[in-house]
């Protein structure tokens, strides 16, 4: 291997560049402890920059270094390790580090909110967690309807994304585990929904109130359930539920879709309740993330 090693090594720069450029991020940046031949092919910038969308959005100012120019590899290390703003400050973008394909969040601000204005049923709140400078949060509603969209254009394409709310509930919720959401993800003429629901017993439990059947669920953790009124009400098997993310936050899956190549529209997002008298209180929307769907 040593030998097959030493031989390749002996490939022009450019030729193992343009071999690297057809592989992945990831694989590249392996490549580079193969040898020191590989080691320059795989820094080069004739390498990155075909792992670099040739479409990048404008940014915000500030958010890159302007002099001297980065290299290629270090403009796609900054943009997959974290998000950086968009020149509205209303969304956000970073790039998967595995395959480079743009991810996004549409903040509470770039959405649709009904009575989103209306301080007695939604109020703006300061985030000191988030590259956004606020989000929404629910005062008092029974009609909960909140839209999003973003144009194809700006995603990667032939990839299969998914689309979260990213949320928090406050010390004061209520009204969020029935009736259920209705989540929804429209491309073109194809809409898919499904059943969501922002409450599960994690979120309870962080909240401070442990439920009544409590030791039942820790028992049969495949048996969803919700508490209304003290009772114990099953909520269904394809109801899907909020899971915690590593930054504090929890997220919601509304639906998944593929953005195929060529696609030239808008892809809609949507999250609902409008069953009359169903009053809701105590969530915090940060917004709306849109990345690449991983097999789990």
């Amino acid at each position: 291997m040593e030998a097959e090693a030493c031989e390749i090594g002996r490939l022009p720069e450019e030729l193992l560049s343009a071999s690297l450029s057809r592989t992945s991020p990831r694989d590249a940046c392996r490549a580079a402890a193969v040898s020191q031949a590989f080691r320059a092919a795989a820094d080069s910038d004739s390498a990155w920059a075909c792992f670099l969308p040739r479409d990048l959005p404008p940014l915000a100012d500030g958010e890159l270094p302007t002099a001297p120019p980065p290299r290629k590899k270090d403009l796609f290390l900054r943009l997959s390790d974290g998000p950086v703003l968009l020149s509205d400050k209303l969304v956000s973008m970073w790039l998967d580090r595995e395959t480079g394909t743009k991810c996004y969040m549409l903040s509470a601000r770039n959405l649709s909110i009904v009575w989103g204005d209306t301080p007695q049923y939604w109020t703006w709140i300061p985030l000191t967690d988030s590259r956004f400078s606020e989000g929404a949060q629910l005062m008092n509603v029974c009609w909960f309807e909140i839209r999003g969209k973003i144009h194809s254009k700006m995603l990667s394409e032939d990839t299969v994304y998914a689309a979260y709310m990213v949320f928090k509930l406050n010390e004061h919720f209520h009204g969020l585990d029935y009736p259920v959401q209705e989540a929804s993800v429209s491309v073109g003429e194809t809409n898919l929904t499904r059943k969501v629901c922002f409450q599960d017993y994690d979120a309870e439990d962080a909240a401070g109130a442990v439920p009544e059947n409590y030791l039942h669920m820790r028992l049969f953790p495949t048996q969803r359930v919700r508490r209304r009124n003290r009772r114990a009400v099953p909520h269904g098997e394809n109801v899907g539920i909020p899971k915690k993310r590593a930054d504090g936050w929890m997220e919601l899956e509304l639906g998944e879709f593929f953005n195929e190549g060529g696609d030239d529209g808008e892809v809609s997002f949507s999250l609902m309740e409008t069953e009359g008298g169903n009053w809701k209180r105590g969530l915090i929307v940060q917004g709306i993330e849109i990345r690449l769907k991983k097999s789990s």
